[in-house]
């Protein structure tokens, strides 16, 4: 199956980790390519291809102040990133809470059946 282009949807566009960093960069606050150019040591013209990718699917905006442009997120837009994501955040969740619980009781059933329990700590 072929895939979709970059362009035609936000699930698209942030498959590139490029893009990631960029969104992630601008979520702090409004700036222009040049910041961003200098923060994540990516060359100018591959910023601006991927904000241009990030714009067309409505990431980013833009705002124009003479001849410089400052980019920032588009929180509105990445709403449907998060709640898709937010699925699998409470996957983790559950699955982190039984590793606990089972080395919890790992831990426990281990002191008992040591020869030389470790002593608690006084207060």
């Amino acid at each position: 199956m072929a895939r979709a282009a970059t362009t035609s949807d936000a699930f698209n566009a942030v498959a590139e980790p490029r893009r990631r960093q960029i969104l992630t960069y601008l979520a702090q606050r409004e700036r222009p390519v040049g910041d961003i150019v200098a923060a994540l040591s990516l060359d100018q013209p591959s910023v601006s291809k991927h904000l241009g990718v990030l714009r067309s699917v409505g990431l980013v905006r833009v705002r124009c102040d003479g001849r410089h442009r400052y980019y920032s997120t588009n929180a509105e837009a990445i709403r449907p990133l998060h709640e898709w994501t937010g699925t699998f955040e409470r996957l983790w969740s559950n699955q982190l809470t039984r590793v606990k619980e089972r080395a919890e009781e790992s831990f426990k059933s281990s002191q008992t059946k040591s020869p030389h329990p470790i002593p608690k700590e006084e207060s």
